[in-house]
């Protein structure tokens, strides 16, 4: 197998009300050129929308990468990187035995992760990171343009 690419996978989501209109935003940066990805989602939580970010970002791939996500959700990170592991273990139920909130995203998430080199990036939401604050404007575009504020129509919509 030849050289992975290096692909920097951003990734937010936002929601109007929890649950409510959901967004989520995602950009892709591979030897200097961009993909950006929004969509919306009309009932969800933010959460979902965090993962959905992911998600579409990880859709993209055409061929394994080594990939690094960047993400301001906590609850992203440390499913990835530390709980998903022990709901695996557990038949996807939490330290307390609860099922696993969003577990299918969760399980599609982590499959479409398998095989590339993933890392895994917390950085403070809107606090000036470049692409988190981009990540987060797709997604509230996405979201404005659904609700007929910018004109837009349709469930999901896709800008490169």
């Amino acid at each position: 197998m030849g050289e992975l690419h290096e692909v920097d996978l951003y990734c937010d989501g936002a929601c109007r009300g929890n649950p409510g209109l959901g967004g989520y935003g995602a950009i892709l940066v591979c030897d200097g050129v961009e993909k950006e990805i929004s969509g919306v989602v009309e009932q969800t939580t933010n959460n979902r929308m965090e993962l959905l970010a992911a998600i579409k970002g990880f859709e993209v791939l055409t061929e394994l990468c080594r990939v690094h996500v960047v993400t301001d959700s906590q609850y992203l990170h440390k499913g990835m990187t530390e709980w998903i592991h022990g709901w695996r273990r557990r038949g996807w139920r939490t330290s307390s035995k609860s099922p696993v909130l969003n577990r299918d995203l969760w399980e599609r998430l982590s499959e479409l992760a398998e095989g590339h080199e993933v890392t895994w990036e917390w950085v403070r939401g809107h606090e000036g990171h470049v692409y988190n604050e981009r990540c987060d404007r797709l997604a509230n575009r996405a979201m404005d343009e659904y609700s007929g504020r910018s004109g837009g129509r349709g469930k999901e919509r896709r800008r490169w």
